[in-house]
């Protein structure tokens, strides 16, 4: 009987496995989100900036592209651009998410928000404002008072359920959470960049 049963669980544990995509990050095969988020969008972000922001051309062209943060999550990640010779700087927003297809196989999913130098200062300073001036209304009742305003086609949540506020930012189908300390490093990164 022991026998049937171990026979039974196995099988049925190697189907099982056998559904679960696995994502290989170097010889280990397994990935902690903020690895994965940093190392992999900033690979994945360059393909993106030339094509879709400074455009392919027939001749050389100098950038620089500099991971900003990244969320523990792996949810979001932010890099900084410039490119000289094009006269272009901003920031790229790197979303990711977990999707499963019709056969239940999971993959990450992601996609890149192009802000320019102006809408990214603008974005910064705006959720800065937003904290400051709903800190009161925030923490009357951290459980239940948010506070959101769409930015060109993002919408930004904010709440305080903990000591520091949340930025949840959703676009397209992306949800991902901007923590606070994430969020104040990208903005301190980039403006430092600026000067």
């Amino acid at each position: 009987m022991k026998t049937k049963l171990i026979i039974v669980f196995t099988i049925l544990s190697q189907s099982i496995i056998a559904q679960i995509a696995q994502v290989s990050h170097g010889n280990s095969g397994y990935f902690s989100a903020k690895e994965f988020s940093k190392e992999i969008s900033l690979y994945r972000a360059k393909q993106f900036l030339i094509e879709e922001v400074l455009k392919t051309e027939n001749k050389v062209i100098q950038f620089d592209l500099d991971p900003l943060a990244a969320t523990n999550s792996g949810e979001l990640t932010s890099l900084g651009y410039k490119c000289e010779e094009k006269g272009e700087e901003g920031i790229l927003l790197g979303f990711y998410g977990s999707y499963w297809n019709a056969a239940g196989v999971v993959y990450q999913g992601y996609r890149f928000k192009n802000l320019s130098r102006d809408m990214a200062l603008e974005l910064l300073n705006k959720i800065t404002k937003t904290i400051k001036d709903s800190n009161d209304f925030l923490s009357k009742n951290p459980d239940n008072n948010n506070v959101y305003f769409k930015f060109d086609d993002l919408v930004v949540l904010i709440y305080t359920p903990i000591s520091e506020p949340i930025i949840r930012v959703f676009w397209e189908d992306f949800d991902a959470e901007w923590t606070s300390t994430a969020f104040k490093r990208t903005k301190k990164r980039y403006e430092k960049s600026l000067k």
